[in-house]
C-alpha cells in the first residue's frame, strides 16, 4: 500500500473551506500548486501532504481531520482496493481481526475510540459510496424506510436477497438503542470531515441477506453487526445459487439489478421457482419477484422496487396476469424512478381479492402508507378490478390508472383554483422623466466579491440515481425539480435565495438541495450587501430587451444601479410581485382550459346546469 495518501479537488476544497472554484483559481494562478500525481484529466490526484505544505506555505487555513486521514489512507491503496479495505475496516470493529497494515488499523481503531465504532465506520461507508456512486446502486434512505414500515419489519424475520451494502436491511431510524460497548460520547458538532453523530435504527428479530459482491456483503455485515443486529449476510448469486433454499422469511424486501440480461435465463428454465411462470429472458426483475415470493412464509408481505416499465412491458402480461389471479400481488405504486410492487403470499385456500392498489406517488412519499392500510382495510378509492385489467393488456402503470372525479366535482376545484391563482400587480410610481442612477455591472459585482456565479457540469449521468436536479424547464414554470442524477464530483447544490437563469427565465430559488442542471448558471449573491431578487429583477430586464442577432449577448455587461440594501429590498418585491404575477399568468391560462373543458363537459353529460 502507498503511504502517500491522495486528495482531489473537492477534497482540498473541503479541508480549505472554501468552494471548488477556488482550488480551480488556485491551479490556474500559482506555478507552485502541486501537480496531480494520479487519476485523469478531469479527475485529478493530489498528493495530500504536498498540498498541506502549499496551504501552509500561503497562509490559508485548513483542517484535516482524523476521519480524513483515515479516509485518505484507505483511498491511497487505488480504487480497485478499496471497498475491500473497507470492508476490512469493519471487520476490524467487529471482531478485532483484520489484514489492514498496523497503522492504518491504528487509525481505524483510533477513529472508533474518539467517537464510536458504529459512527466511524458509517462515516467510512458514506465516503466509499461517494467516491463510488457509479458503480454502487444505493436505495433511497426515504425508499427503504418506507418498504421497512409496510413491511413492518420489526420484531420479524427479513430477508433482502440483493442487500447491496445492507441499505434496506438497516432498521428504521431513532427505533435502534445505542450499540454495546460504545466509547465516550460523540461531539455535538465533530470537526469539518469528521464523523458525525451515528443515527440509532430499528431492530428485526433476525436479518438475512445475500449479495453478489462479497465485498459488498461483508459491508452489510460490518453495519448490522455494530448496530447490535442478529445478521447472517452470505456472497453469491441468489438466482443461480440461492444461500437460503429452505428459508421462509417474515418480510421479503428487495431492489434487485434491473436490466440484468445475465440472470440465469438458460440454466434456471425449470426451476421450481417459477410457480407464476418462467420469466423471459428479458424480464429478470420478474424473477426476482418469484423469487422473493418463493422466500416469505404464507401470509408474509414482500416489498420490491421495479423498474416502472414492468408494470406494462407485454412479455411480462402473462406472469402479472398469474400474479393478480394468484392474490399474491396487491399493489403497485409508482415512485420517483422506479414502481414499489407490494405482494403477499396468500395462505392456503384463502381466497384472493377482487381489487389491486394502483397509485402514483412520486410527488408525495407520505400518499403510500395511508393509501396501503386503507386499501388493507377495505376502504381504498385508488383501487382498480382485477378482472378488468386481466380483461386488457394487464397494464399496471398507475399513470394509467388515477382516479377520475366526477366531472361537477372537478369543475368546481379547477374554478376555485383559478381564482385562486389569481394575483394583483404591483403598484408602481409613474415619473415623468426617467430616474438616472448611479450604475455597475454584473462583471464588476463578481469582481468585487458580491457575486459568485457557477454553471453545472456540461454532462450529468441522467440515469439510475436519486439526487434531484434542477432543470431550465423547471426554472420557467417555477416546479420542483423534476430531473434525477447521481452524487458524482462537480455537482452545484443550490442554496436558498440563490439565483438561478437558463437561456429564457432567471428566478430566486427559495428551497435548497437540488443540483444545478445543464444549461443553467447559479448567482449567488452576499446577503449583507445584495438583495438578489433586486439582482433577479434586473437580469430579467436585460434579457427581456436582448434582440436576437449575430453577436450574443454578454449577461456580464447587464447594468445594474449602485443602491443601498434598502432601496435594493424596495427594488426586490417589486420584482418579486411580477414574478408571482408572471406565474398566476401562466397558471390561471393552463386552469383555464380545464376549466372549459371541464365546463363543456359538464353542461353536454348534464353533470352540470346553469344557474337560473
Amino acid at each position: 500500500m502507498s503511504h502517500d495518501p491522495t486528495v482531489n479537488a473537492g477534497d482540498i476544497a473541503r479541508l480549505a473551506g472554501v468552494g471548488r472554484a477556488a482550488v480551480s483559481n488556485w491551479r490556474r494562478r500559482h506555478d507552485d500548486f502541486p501537480q496531480p500525481i494520479g487519476g485523469t484529466a478531469n479527475q485529478p490526484l493530489f498528493s495530500l501532504r504536498q498540498v498541506e505544505s502549499w496551504l501552509r506555505r500561503y497562509g490559508k487555513s485548513y483542517q484535516v481531520s482524523l476521519g480524513d486521514r483515515v479516509w485518505q489512507r484507505l483511498k491511497a491503496a487505488g480504487d480497485l482496493r478499496l471497498g475491500e479495505l473497507v470492508a476490512q475496516a469493519g471487520t476490524l470493529l467487529t471482531s478485532g481481526e483484520s489484514e489492514l497494515e498496523p497503522e492504518l488499523a491504528g487509525l481505524v481503531l483510533e477513529l472508533a475510540e474518539r467517537h464510536d465504532p458504529l459512527t466511524a465506520y458509517e462515516f467510512l461507508c458514506e465516503r466509499y459510496l461517494e467516491a463510488h456512486s457509479r458503480q454502487l446502486s444505493v436505495t433511497r434512505d426515504d425508499v427503504a424506510e418506507l418498504m421497512l414500515r409496510i413491511v413492518r419489519a420489526d420484531g420479524t424475520t427479513v430477508l433482502d436477497p440483493a442487500c447491496g451494502v445492507g441499505t434496506l436491511l438497516l432498521p428504521p431510524a431513532g427505533a435502534l438503542p445505542d450499540p454495546p460497548e460504545r466509547s465516550e460520547a460523540v461531539p455535538a458538532d465533530p470537526a469539518p470531515g469528521e464523523p458525525g453523530n451515528g443515527t440509532s435504527r430499528g431492530r428485526p428479530a433476525r436479518v438475512l441477506g445475500q449479495e453478489l459482491s462479497a465485498t459488498s456483503a461483508a459491508i452489510t455485515a460490518a453495519r448490522l453487526r455494530l448496530r447490535g443486529i442478529q445478521a447472517e449476510i452470505v456472497a453469491g448469486d441468489s438466482m443461480r445459487v440461492d444461500g437460503f433454499p429452505e428459508v421462509k422469511a417474515d418480510a421479503v424486501v428487495c431492489d434487485p439489478p434491473f436490466n440484468e440480461r445475465a440472470w440465469g435465463y438458460e440454466e434456471l428454465t425449470g426451476d421450481p421457482r417459477w410457480e407464476h411462470g418462467l420469466p423471459p429472458r428479458g424480464e429478470p426483475e420478474l424473477a426476482w419477484v418469484q423469487h422473493c415470493l418463493t422466500h416469505v412464509r404464507p401470509g408474509g408481505l414482500v416489498a420490491v422496487l421495479m423498474p416502472p416499465a414492468a408494470a406494462s412491458r407485454k412479455a411480462g402480461r402473462r406472469i402479472r396476469a398469474n400474479l393478480l389471479r394468484a392474490g399474491a400481488l396487491r399493489a403497485v405504486v409508482a415512485l420517483p424512478g422506479s414502481d414499489l410492487w407490494l405482494l403477499r403470499r396468500p395462505k392456503a385456500g384463502e381466497r384472493p381479492p377482487s381489487e389491486v392498489l394502483i397509485l402514483d406517488a412520486t410527488a408525495d412519499l407520505t400518499l403510500v402508507e395511508p393509501a396501503w392500510l386503507a386499501y388493507l382495510d377495505d376502504r381504498s378509492d385508488q383501487t382498480v378490478r382485477i378482472i378488468d385489467l386481466l380483461a386488457d393488456e394487464v397494464d399496471m402503470t398507475p399513470a394509467r390508472h388515477q382516479r377520475r372525479d366526477d366531472v361537477g366535482r372537478a369543475f368546481a376545484q379547477a374554478r376555485d383554483r383559478f381564482l385562486a391563482a389569481a394575483a394583483r400587480p404591483p403598484d408602481l410610481q409613474v415619473l415623468d422623466q426617467p430616474l438616472v442612477q448611479p450604475s455597475t455591472t454584473l462583471g464588476d459585482l463578481i469582481k468585487e466579491g458580491l457575486v459568485i456565479t457557477s454553471q453545472a457540469p456540461p454532462k450529468m449521468a441522467a440515469d439510475g440515481g436519486d439526487v434531484a436536479v434542477l432543470m431550465a424547464d423547471d426554472v420557467l414554470s417555477g416546479s420542483a425539480p423534476s430531473g434525477l442524477t447521481v452524487m458524482q464530483p462537480g455537482l452545484i447544490v443550490i442554496r436558498p435565495g440563490d439565483v438561478v437563469a437558463s437561456y429564457s427565465s432567471v428566478r430566486v430559488i427559495a428551497d435548497g438541495g437540488a443540483v444545478l442542471g445543464p444549461h443553467l448558471t447559479l448567482y449567488r449573491v452576499d446577503v449583507r450587501r445584495l438583495d438578489p431578487d433586486f439582482l433577479a429583477g434586473f437580469l430579467r430586464a436585460a434579457g427581456g430587451r436582448v434582440t436576437t442577432g449575430s453577436s450574443r449577448f454578454d449577461v456580464r455587461r447587464t447594468r445594474v444601479p449602485r443602491l443601498s440594501l434598502k432601496e435594493q429590498k424596495a427594488y426586490g418585491e417589486a420584482f418579486r410581485a411580477l414574478a408571482v404575477l408572471e406565474d398566476s399568468l401562466r397558471e390561471t391560462s393552463t386552469l383555464g382550459r380545464t376549466l372549459i373543458r371541464l365546463g363543456l363537459d359538464g353542461l353536454a353529460d348534464g353533470h352540470l346546469h346553469p344557474q337560473s
